[in-house]
């Protein structure tokens, strides 16, 4: 799988609020300047004025613009030219044609429409697509639904399946996936739970919309020095082995040693 060129934690922030620009950068891994969901369309002029005006570090900006065919993403793309930015995250991808004007930037692709699950396979292998998205809400809005979540606050089947059929299209093309956004910001225990499953499945990143959910999704993204212990062992044993072993009562293959070394990644430990 390509490299993440980010930490686990991005962040969102409207793109209308340059007051919060650098608070939000400070905070998160990545920050995400958005045009499109968090800006008022009347806004949206003024928000793009503000991005040509800002100052970040490039390498740890993504601008998210508006979908491809309508007025406002012509505007993005002209504003975002004026910039040093040039990782975009597109929203509602569904086509390769979405992808068009994009040339020459570092795209994620935003699957979160019935439309845009089906062609994940498709988008994760279009030239400059460097991540894949999934979001809930869009999605069963695009199938005339009313939530994504059952009462008890999980998610639908079909958001579920939407999560893992991107997942898996990433894998296959070998680029990262992000876990969408956790929108009730006062369950930090339910955001812990769903970015714990997003590292053991093989997400890369989880999106968040507040400042006070950084911190949740750093720390289940993050092995305890426990799991990193356990996991050197495994492949200093795995060095001498030389085939399946026994490692503390578990039988080890090939996908074990994989999981451990995921963990020393994810650690920031080499090997």
């Amino acid at each position: 799988m390509s490299g993440f060129p980010w930490g686990p934690a991005l962040l969102f922030c409207p793109a209308d609020r340059p007051d919060r620009y650098a608070k939000a950068l400070e905070r998160a891994d990545a920050v995400i300047l958005d045009l499109e969901d968090a800006v008022d369309p009347a806004n949206r002029p003024a928000a793009r004025e503000a991005l040509v005006a800002s100052s970040l570090d490039p390498d740890r900006v993504i601008v998210r613009v508006n979908p491809g065919g309508t007025d406002d993403h012509a505007a993005d793309l002209a504003a975002l030219a004026a910039t040093p930015y040039r990782a975009v995250m597109l929203p509602k991808a569904e086509r390769l044609d979405d992808l068009r004007e994009l040339d020459g930037l570092a795209t994620i692709a935003l699957c979160e429409t019935a439309a845009g699950v089906l062609a994940a396979p498709a988008l994760a292998v279009a030239p400059g697509v460097i991540a894949l998205m999934w979001g809930a809400e869009d999605l069963v809005a695009s199938l005339g639904g009313t939530s994504s979540r059952r009462p008890d606050g999980a998610y639908r089947d079909v958001a579920l399946h939407a999560r893992s059929a991107v997942l898996l299209a990433a894998g296959a093309a070998g680029l990262p996936a992000i876990d969408t956004v956790h929108l009730d910001i006062d369950d930090l225990a339910g955001l812990a739970d769903e970015a714990e499953d997003a590292v053991a499945s093989g997400f890369a990143a989880t999106a968040c919309i507040h400042p006070g959910q950084v911190e949740t999704v750093r720390a289940a993204y993050r092995p305890g020095g426990a799991a990193v212990a356990e996991a050197a062992e495994l492949l200093a044993m795995a060095e001498t082995a030389g085939g399946v072993f026994r490692f503390r009562g578990r039988m080890v293959d090939g996908p074990v040693i994989a999981h451990a070394r995921s963990v020393l990644r994810r650690a920031g430990h080499s090997g």
